[in-house]
């Protein structure tokens, strides 16, 4: 049965047919359009190919083709690259022939390769969710960051007053002390009686707090109260998005719960049930979409860029990549060395050598998600005493 290799390109894709005897077929181009993708289609149809390889996993193509009932194996650009020299020795890059080697591979390395199958609705959903709290976190900061800039000028001792300008101690006492009018009537004694009738049980002194309000320079006042209403509409909206945020929150845990997957990443050191359902989320559930741990690596863009002509070599940020999948994956390792001495260790070292905290990140989160492949690909939950590199750090530091 002839078999289809496609090379994908920004405005148009060559397409290349070949026979069981290696023979090329056809071969085309098709615009990157919706007209031209039907046609691509129906073209590989009338040639007879059921099965196509391309060199990634995501993408318009990629959905016409699942969506017309294609066979799609994916094989990364490292390996494309590697399979040049089977038909010549020059290495030269050309979109026509390199459509021709993914033709061809899936022809004669069919057994080596995995059909790529879509995510399932569980994980759409979970990734749905979990990207709708994330942006909604991140308008409940630019809220605060609002709040804060309205109080540095109106009643600046509320700032600094609590930890977070956004906890709920520190909403309810601006909701009861919107401005520097009200707050000028608190005694040391009336302060006191405050936070015992809300049940505060922070670890400040209300002595500590009451000196806080009464050091701050003074805001501003007798505005009949327009200020104060100013403060009580961002209370109400941070109270507001904040309980959507839970309810987001909930929900993901109970998708996170009932999916087939959970346990992979739950198992991870300080996963969490959010950063877990995010890693999910962003890696999906659909195996073949990363045959080899680079190419999870490369999308997530933790790797480095790498170019070389001649005696120049430029090593530099690897800017084209899944952003979603990179803060999902650097989220998890940042904060996986404060419980895996492995982790710990590897950020430690790149820190020795001269790397600031991102760039230390980005190469533990390389290196966990080597580690996170491999669960995902065997279906097996982490376990630090069957993952050889952090028994070997441990036996080295005993």
């Amino acid at each position: 049965m002839p078999t289809g290799g496609i090379d994908w390109a920004s405005t148009d894709h060559a397409v290349a047919v070949v026979a069981a005897d290696g023979t090329a077929l056809e071969r085309f181009t098709v615009p990157h359009t919706k007209a031209g993708l039907r046609g691509l289609c129906r073209q590989l149809r009338r040639a007879g190919v059921d099965e196509i390889g391309i060199e990634r996993g995501d993408g318009p193509v990629v959905d016409a083709l699942l969506g017309t009932g294609f066979t799609v194996l994916v094989i990364p650009p490292l390996q494309v690259k590697n399979l040049r020299s089977r038909y010549g020795s020059a290495g030269n890059k050309d979109d026509r022939f390199d459509a021709y080697v993914l033709a061809d591979t899936v022809r004669t390395d069919r057994h080596r390769l995995r059909p790529l199958t879509l995510d399932t609705p569980a994980t759409l959903t979970l990734r749905a969710t979990c990207r709708a709290r994330k942006d909604l976190v991140a308008h409940r900061v630019a809220l605060a960051n609002q709040l804060r800039a309205h109080l540095a000028v109106t009643f600046p001792g509320a700032v600094g007053l609590f930890s977070e300008i956004d906890s709920k101690i520190s909403l309810r006492f601006l909701r009861r002390f919107p401005d520097q009018q009200r707050a000028d009537w608190l005694s040391l004694t009336r302060l006191h009686a405050w936070l015992r009738s809300v049940g505060y049980s922070g670890h400040t002194s209300t002595e500590t707090l009451h000196r806080r309000l009464t050091d701050a320079p003074r805001g501003l006042s007798g505005d009949g109260g327009a200020r104060a209403q100013i403060t009580v509409a961002l209370i109400n909206a941070l109270e507001a998005i904040s309980t959507q945020i839970q309810t987001l929150a909930d929900q993901i845990e109970e998708q996170l719960t009932l999916h087939p997957d959970s346990e992979i990443f739950t198992s991870l050191p300080r996963g969490g049930q959010i950063r877990a359902a995010r890693l999910l989320a962003e890696i999906g559930d659909a195996r073949g979409r990363f045959p080899t741990p680079d190419s999870l690596i490369c999308l997530a863009g933790v790797a480095p860029s790498t170019r070389q002509s001649g005696k120049m070599k430029i090593v530099s940020f690897r800017w084209a990549a899944d952003k979603q999948l990179r803060d999902a994956v650097c989220d998890f390792a940042g904060d996986s060395r404060h419980a895996s001495p492995w982790a710990r260790h590897l950020y430690d070292q790149a820190i020795a050598r001269g790397h600031d905290h991102p760039h230390a990140v980005r190469i533990l989160a390389r290196s966990w998600l080597g580690v996170i492949w491999k669960c995902w690909q065997t279906n097996t939950p982490y376990d630090p005493a069957r993952h050889r590199a952090a028994q070997a750090h441990q036996h080295r530091a005993a």
